[in-house]
């Protein structure tokens, strides 16, 4: 069975976008890359651009699984709440294209993908390029976002052997 994972990095300018699929438990790099956002419109201008686009590629790639970056409060909490509303529409145009949704912290991700919940944005894209057998991946946001979609395979493949140890 075959299994397309969607991950994101959502922004309010700038959303990076990573497609994977999984076919017996191997991880096929299909495409990434952002969504740039008009930063001459207003906020809700630029969500509703966001919905649009991120709607035509839930439709393009008709991801089983939408991944996305659980929400942190750095030092603008300004910026925090835009980045909640981008959650939300990413979320939402989700659930419209029929796919489940789920979360994970950065550092998490960043710890499966290298063994360092420290890790820097650029140590992860050096990880992927490898274990995707990619040479560039053009932006960070990009890299960020295929990092989720990656990460979620990895715990798919763990919970489908724990299920199966438990069946035994």
């Amino acid at each position: 069975m075959s299994l397309t994972i969607l991950g994101v990095d959502p922004g309010s300018r700038i959303t990076g976008f990573g497609v994977v699929r999984v076919e017996n438990g191997k991880i096929e790099h299909i495409n990434h890359g952002v969504i740039l956002l008009d930063t001459d419109a207003g906020f809700p201008q630029r969500m509703t651009e966001l919905g649009s686009a991120f709607r035509e590629v839930v439709a393009k790639y008709k991801p089983h699984h939408v991944v996305i970056e659980k929400i942190f409060l750095g030092k603008n909490a300004d910026s925090a709440f835009k980045l909640g509303h981008a959650r939300g529409v990413i979320m939402y145009e989700s659930g419209l294209g029929g796919a489940l949704v789920e979360e994970y912290a950065t550092r998490v991700v960043k710890k499966g993908i290298t063994g360092n919940g420290g890790s820097t944005k650029e140590d992860v894209q050096v990880v992927l390029k490898m274990m995707l057998n990619l040479k560039a991946i053009s932006r960070i946001d990009a890299s960020d976002a295929l990092a989720m979609a990656c990460f979620h395979a990895f715990e798919l493949k763990k919970k489908a052997l724990i299920q199966k140890a438990v069946s035994l």
